[in-house]
């Protein structure tokens, strides 16, 4: 406590010790002076008001003469507002102080104690393990933390900004220097050279890795928060958003993943974490793994049954009637890791698996079924085992219920040499779900009702995500209707909807007439496939005319022709913003 010491008993306060590093006035250095008096005797926080009439006279209110002093020593970071409420640096005035209290920052108690703010560090010596190297990275995204903090709240100014800074700058040197003289490159680092990882993506994921190591309020795994600490302005958190998108080098090499969730508002939110093979890669760098996770595209390739789909869109991009939307973000909450940790803890469900759902979308073709199965998995961050239910007896002739079982029994398989949990979706599972004969009937009934036995089988013994769509729900077996969470009807969209999926399904950088009216085209009752197959086959014969502008004669004609049946009904399953 020397320095401390040395600067409450110096009679000039200008030859005190740490005097020089104040950057501030004789004048002011004395508020700070009877400041840090007044916290050795236990008098934590000052009202402005009492300490500038001890130091000033009331007279001719020379006390508030001196409110700019006390301003500045704020400015510089040597003192804070102590109020319940504090008000943002620049915003606050000189006469808004009076009124307030104010105590030393953790700065100023710092100096005192230290005589300096420089921190010394050890010499450089190699690293002996990836914990070691770990421990730095780690205080370096503390400090990254503490400087988007202040930048947030602007409750410091740029005077500590630029400690921090310091300190930051002086720690990334110290591991560069470190990293040069350790022979053997630390996990983390090979990753990082291995696929190319720029400053900041490195910074992503060792701040995804730090949240991983603590295991605590998971603060830095949100996508703004992750925004905020590598950016230093608006324009950054623009640029630097590209970094977690679906696009983006982390994401596309599957380094990291996001959790898709809505919020308490109705938006959707994101949570990111490593993926677990390059998790354990750093953690664990010298285990070698028993058991290998084989890609799903791998396998599915290996079968005949399935098709892989990976989803492009999620819900929010979707057209839906808001009854049916509301459906889906239930079940998307339903979903929710803290749902489902709840769920485990009320012995609801088991304590290993998850949330087990079993959905039935039915509605007229082109309404969005697919679509939307395909978007619900996104929003879910799962792939997609899609089926098509219409070939089952084509494909398989006089083995029909053999294969129902081989179905159910290779998803088994794909998702357990894979460890993933994708989603599995009958698309037309009409004559699956259709109700069973009851009369003496045929062989051809008889090998109908034993097939649907299997699937009602293996329906009740299914664990994971199964949606089945189908046209027509009034012929659904009520055997099947039962073991279904869900049953959610697709219906065509409204005039509302309609508008929506004109404006976004209409050719782009192109010209429409000056009379051209959206609504006009929405006023015709056509499902999303509908206006899908419209708006190509207009565009193709508007592409081939010498000046190719798009006329509402052109549409009418095209919608005329759907309506009218000279396409038949359109299979195009689904739509999206």
């Amino acid at each position: 406590m020397d320095y401390l010491i040395n600067f409450l008993e110096s009679e000039d306060i200008c030859k005190s010790d740490i005097f020089p590093q104040l950057k501030c006035t004789e004048e002011e250095a004395k508020i700070l002076k009877y400041l840090a008096s007044c916290h050795v005797r236990g008098e934590e926080q000052n009202s402005v008001y009492l300490v500038l009439i001890e130091l000033y006279s009331e007279k001719d209110y020379e006390y508030l003469k001196k409110l700019p002093l006390v301003k500045n020593l704020l400015d510089l970071g040597w003192i804070s507002q102590s109020s319940f409420i504090q008000t943002k640096m620049g915003e606050i005035s000189n006469l808004e102080l009076i009124n307030s209290s104010v105590t030393l920052s953790g700065f100023f108690e710092k100096l005192l104690e230290l005589g300096t703010l420089e921190v010394s560090l050890p010499d450089i010596t190699a690293y002996s393990d990836h914990l070691e190297y770990l421990k730095d990275q780690f205080l370096r995204i503390e400090l990254y933390q503490k400087i988007s903090l202040v930048r947030h709240n602007q409750s410091e100014n740029s005077l500590n900004i630029d400690r921090l800074q310091n300190r930051l700058k002086n720690l990334e040197t110290r591991i560069s220097e470190r990293l040069k003289v350790t022979k053997d490159k630390v996990s983390a680092e090979r990753m990082f050279s291995e696929h190319e990882l720029n400053d900041k993506e490195q910074i992503i994921f060792l701040a995804l890795l730090k949240e991983e190591y603590s295991g605590e309020l998971e603060s830095l795994r949100e996508m703004n928060t992750l925004i905020n600490l590598i950016s230093e302005n608006d324009y950054d958190k623009i640029k630097y958003r590209s970094l977690l998108e679906d696009s983006s080098t982390l994401i596309e090499k599957e380094i990291i993943d996001y959790d898709e969730m809505l919020t308490v508002f109705g938006g959707v939110t994101r949570s990111f974490f490593i993926n677990e093979d390059f998790l354990q890669n750093i953690i664990h760098p010298n285990k070698v793994k028993k058991i290998q996770r084989v890609k799903i595209d791998t396998l599915v390739k290996e079968q005949d049954i399935f098709e892989l789909v990976t989803p492009k869109t999620n819900l929010d991009a979707v057209v839906l009637n808001p009854k049916t939307r509301e459906i889906l973000n239930t079940i998307l909450r339903q979903m929710d890791k803290e749902v489902i940790k709840r769920l485990r803890e009320w012995g609801v469900v088991d304590k290993k698996s998850g949330l087990d759902a079993r959905v039935i979308f039915y509605g007229p073709p082109g309404t969005g079924k697919t679509m939307t199965a395909l978007s619900l998995a996104k929003s879910l961050k799962r792939k997609v085992l899609s089926f098509d239910c219409s070939k089952i007896l084509s494909m398989y002739v006089g083995e029909s219920e053999k294969n129902v079982r081989r179905i159910f029994d290779t998803y088994k398989e794909i998702s357990k040499k894979t460890k993933t949990e994708p989603i599995l979706l009958l698309n037309e599972a009409d004559q699956f779900l259709s109700s069973r004969s009851t009369g003496p009937g045929g062989g051809a009934d008889k090998m109908h009702n034993q097939m649907q036995n299997i699937f009602l089988e293996q329906i009740e013994r299914f664990d994971g995500i199964l949606i089945a769509t189908t046209n027509l729900l009034e012929t659904i077996d009520l055997a099947f209707s039962r073991r279904f969470n869900h049953k959610i009807e697709f219906a065509k969209p409204n005039f509302e909807q309609r508008v929506k999926l004109w404006e976004k399904m209409l050719p782009n950088n192109t010209h429409y007439e000056k009379s051209f009216d959206i609504k006009t085209l929405a006023k015709h009752n056509l499902s999303g496939g509908q206006i899908e197959v419209i708006v190509k086959n207009t565009a193709l014969s508007v592409a081939i005319k010498d000046e190719p502008i798009f006329y509402m004669k052109d549409f009418l004609v095209a919608i005329n022709r759907e309506l009218g049946g000279a396409f038949g009904e359109d299979k195009i399953m689904g739509f999206s913003l």
